[in-house]
């Protein structure tokens, strides 16, 4: 684990790869998911057991579906029965994020998925990057009481997000978490690190692979790289 005061390093974990490599390198935590090709789901119960086994903060990915973060009534109830799973079990914390038609956070959906996390740590994923007023998304969010929000600053990507990133961390002013994600690489960690000074930083460090190849079921993933991971962890000064 990283021991360290300022900024934190959380690896976007899909795999039982994924995880013993957070068990071996020295990152804080995960956010643990499958389906990176989607964007990442929910995790199965057998995967949220896994990882809690291996003794690392582990933070669940709540997202039922594929797409955008407009979610029905019943979509939620599957969402409150995910939470209500992980909170008994004792994940660390979960990742959600829920909007309007009109791309507002939904307070009333995120009212809900409070009070089912029992004090958790909850994480607002880049579904923030969809809002339409960052500032007074993260308002809202501060004011319920959310831990951190990952975003690529109201962008696709960190790199082009970058100014509006280091204006976010200037307006939390440590109220409410910033975690950069999206993006990161070890060309640009650094800089990120150093110029915009967010809570954590998130990322998968995977690559495209053929799985199976020689069987009628192949299908192209997103691996965890070992490489990559590491290579990212050793751009950082805080190591």
């Amino acid at each position: 684990m990283v021991q360290n005061s300022s900024m934190k390093i959380e690896l976007c974990a899909a795999s039982f790869e994924s995880i013993q490599l957070a068990q071996e390198l020295p990152i804080d935590r995960i956010e643990l998911c499958q389906n990176l090709e989607q964007g990442g789901l929910t995790p199965s119960i057998g995967m949220i057991d896994y990882a809690l086994g291996k003794q690392i903060e582990t933070h669940v990915l709540i997202r039922p579906r594929a797409g955008g973060f407009c979610y029905s009534e019943e979509e939620l109830k599957i969402m409150l029965i995910d939470i209500a799973h992980c909170t008994q079990i004792g994940v660390n914390g979960i990742v959600i994020g829920l909007l309007t038609e009109t791309n507002e956070i939904n307070r009333l959906q995120l009212e809900q998925i409070s009070e089912a996390a029992q004090g958790i740590d909850i994480t607002f994923h880049r579904a923030f990057d969809d809002t339409i007023e960052w500032k007074r998304s993260m308002d809202l969010l501060i004011n319920m009481g959310v831990k951190r929000i990952l975003t690529s600053g109201v962008s696709t990507n960190v790199d082009s997000g970058f100014l509006v990133l280091r204006e976010m961390v200037k307006y939390a002013k440590g109220r409410i978490e910033i975690m950069a994600g999206g993006g990161i690489n070890a060309n640009n960690v650094g800089k990120i690190e150093t110029e915009i000074k967010p809570d954590a930083i998130h990322f998968s460090g995977t690559s495209k692979i053929l799985l199976d190849e020689e069987s009628l079921f192949s299908e192209t993933i997103l691996k965890v790289d070992r490489k990559k991971v590491s290579r990212i962890i050793s751009s950082l000064s805080i190591n």
